[in-house]
């Protein structure tokens, strides 16, 4: 009976060993369960911290950003507004004074007139914002972002060259294949042998569509027209009215045509001897302020 009972009391220490290693095992596994649990619950909170700190570096990163294209922006826009300034210009001719202390500003969006009843004092202020004519004093300052291009009254120094036409308009065009040049001399109305005439034996009004052609091909965002519609027929003093006003630059010019002065210029610029008139205003309103 003894051997037995050794037997049994084995056999239950056994067993009961068994139980408690398995309830381990169970506990162990459980907590390996937590663990992992925890585990992730970290990595979890890690990550959405990381997530977090990277947002708050790419916000600030962006406003950062943001900060220097908005800058960038009022830096162009401000350079816009720097159209042409004009101080204190002065020029005499053979010992009279033809400009005195000319100053004003060109703000973005101006088509001015300009009036005299001194021709050649337009003629003069128009060569010297050409660069054309140095002024005796004074400074001419331009914005950084503009070109010009000029028509002037007296176009005859443009064509002193012995040279066909397609080859006199070719110097002034960026894309100097021929067909693109004839394409542009064919809008001009110089059409098939045209193209080929000697341009100094070219008429008043064909000279002037050509320096019309030339301006055109340019991209110049500021012009300067003298007296433009000189040598022209009417339909091309209506087209050429028609395209100052669509020109989505700016210009300064002077004209004796009322029409083309009325419908193109948003400001006027009245060069008198003694002062300068400047008004924002129509060529008509103009001339019922006077």
């Amino acid at each position: 009976m003894g051997f037995f009972n050794d037997i049994g009391k084995k056999t239950s220490e056994a067993t009961s060993k068994i139980a408690k290693e398995t309830k381990l095992k169970m506990k162990i596994n459980e907590n390996k369960g937590k663990i992992k649990e925890l585990y992730e619950e970290i990595g979890k909170k890690v990550y959405e911290k990381h997530v977090r700190e990277e947002n708050v570096i790419i916000k600030e990163e962006l406003a950062e950003e943001c900060a220097k294209l908005d800058g960038l922006c009022k830096e162009i826009e401000e350079a816009r507004k720097e159209i042409l300034t004009l101080k204190n210009v002065c020029k005499s001719i053979n010992g009279e004074e033809v400009l005195k202390n000319v100053s004003f500003s060109v703000k973005a969006d101006n088509k001015i007139a300009v009036l005299s009843d001194n021709e050649l004092a337009t003629t003069l202020l128009f060569q010297i914002i050409a660069g054309e004519v140095e002024p005796d004093s004074g400074e001419v300052i331009w914005g950084q972002t503009i070109t010009k291009d000029y028509f002037p009254k007296d176009n005859s120094y443009l064509f002193q060259d012995d040279e066909i036409l397609v080859d006199w308009l070719r110097k002034y065009s960026k894309d100097p294949d021929e067909t693109y040049v004839r394409g542009f001399l064919g809008r001009m109305l110089f059409s098939g042998d045209e193209a080929l005439k000697n341009v100094k034996v070219l008429s008043g009004g064909e000279k002037v569509r050509c320096v019309l052609s030339k301006l055109m091909l340019s991209g110049a965002n500021f012009l300067i027209f003298d007296e433009p519609t000189n040598h022209l027929d009417m339909e091309s003093i209506t087209a050429l009215n028609e395209g100052m006003q669509k020109f989505k630059g700016d210009m300064i010019f002077t004209s004796h045509d009322h029409q083309l002065t009325q419908t193109v210029a948003n400001r006027i610029i009245d060069l008198r001897k003694d002062k300068i008139i400047d008004r924002e205003c129509s060529y008509n309103e103009y001339l019922g302020i006077e």
